[in-house]
């Protein structure tokens, strides 16, 4: 007698595995600023890749690709983007240590975002198990710079979008509420580079031009541009100038955060902000910067997928909801080529933050949905 494999439906994931590989990665310290920590992630990620008979390809950059079952008579495959870099840096194992505390799985990155890479594999070995895969195949992209701006990997993201039928984002899902993300807001920077006179301020004040007066009515006009109201937010987070305290300033800089919901408010803000001109014509003003990643609004087949989404967990017993939240991340740019959904990860609190955790008595079910919504997207 012959054993059928089981089917997708019958797919319970194996969560003391899941641990298990989510500490092989989180033991692995990949800091963005490190390339070649982050890629010893990738060499432990495109091993199990291999394992399950991909395709893999490094490309320029330091981006990965790994292709499943591609069946190009089928249709355009699923793309499924993962990162493998962190915010935290090299050493910060000895102060947060991977550990299990109840229903809590603490350690840097494992919630940003190296459980949702393991939920991924998870669901890929479930269709190898199968025998059944999505159709079209699925194809991984894995990128090194997410946490800085996917400045190496944004073109190949991009190509990787226009030849995927959707994407899927395996960031974790909203703090809390553990909701898929439907949206995100736009975002930038701008750095504002002021450069006026010097001159003795007890003596001669009035022969100097002062570069932190014009940033100082630069950050009141910045203030203004922003429309919170509509998603529109400018922060003005750094600021530095002067030589001393006698003296007028001849330099100020600015360091500016954009967040926006549309791409017409994007172009109206940078348009405003380059047209900024101090008050006092001896004050030089330079502009750089601009939008780094562009909204995720949604789009018919963006709300399709999220509606597969909420029938899947309906299904497998549980409910989920969907937030546009502030945070960027590479969904931003597959979300205005192709259907996009993110958040698709393992459930938890703490991105960026010292309780950085998973909570592993929800992970399983998120993983079940992920593989079903990879099956029928």
């Amino acid at each position: 007698m012959t054993t059928q494999a089981p089917g997708p439906a019958a797919f319970t994931p194996d969560l003391q595995a899941m641990i298990a590989d989510l500490e092989q990665l989180t033991l692995i310290e990949s800091p963005s600023s490190d390339p070649v920590a982050v890629g010893r992630v990738m060499d432990v990620v495109e091993g199990w890749a291999r394992d399950l008979g991909a395709t893999t390809r490094a490309l320029p950059g330091g981006t990965r690709t790994f292709d499943f079952g591609l069946d190009p008579a089928a249709g355009q495959p699923l793309l499924v983007l993962t990162h493998a870099d962190t915010v935290w840096p090299t050493g910060t194992l000895d102060r947060m240590p991977f550990r299990q505390d109840g229903e809590r799985l603490y350690g840097p990155g494992t919630y940003d975002m190296k459980a949702g890479i393991v939920s991924l594999f998870h669901a890929l070995r479930a269709f190898q198990a199968s025998g059944q895969w999505p159709a079209g195949g699925v194809s991984v992209l894995l990128s090194p710079d997410e946490e800085t701006g996917s400045h190496s990997s944004r073109a190949h993201i991009e190509a990787a979008a226009h030849a995927a039928r959707a994407a899927l984002v395996v960031e974790p899902p909203v703090s809390d509420s553990h909701n898929l993300k439907v949206g995100r807001k736009g975002t930038g920077t701008f750095t504002l580079t002021f450069e006026g006179v010097a001159s003795h301020a007890g003596n001669r004040p009035e022969l100097g031009a002062s570069a932190i007066t014009a940033a100082a009515e630069a950050v009141l006009a910045l203030n203004a541009l922003a429309r919170p109201e509509i998603g529109t937010t400018l922060s003005v987070g750094l600021i530095q100038g002067g030589s001393a305290v006698n003296v007028i300033p001849a330099h100020a800089q600015l360091d500016v955060d954009l967040r926006i919901s549309t791409l017409s408010e994007a172009e109206r803000v940078i348009r405003d902000v380059n047209a900024l001109t101090p008050s006092d014509p001896r004050v030089t003003l330079t502009v750089s910067g601009g939008l780094n990643r562009p909204p995720f609004e949604q789009t018919p087949g963006a709300a399709r997928l999220f509606g597969q989404a909420q029938a899947i967990a309906q299904d497998l017993g549980f409910e989920i909801g969907g937030e546009i939240v502030g945070g960027g991340s590479d969904g931003n740019f597959t979300a205005p080529i192709t259907p996009t959904l993110d958040g698709l990860g393992a459930p938890g609190d703490g991105a960026h933050a010292s309780h950085e955790h998973v909570r592993l008595d929800r992970w399983p079910d998120h993983v079940r949905l992920l593989h079903r919504l990879m099956l029928d997207a």
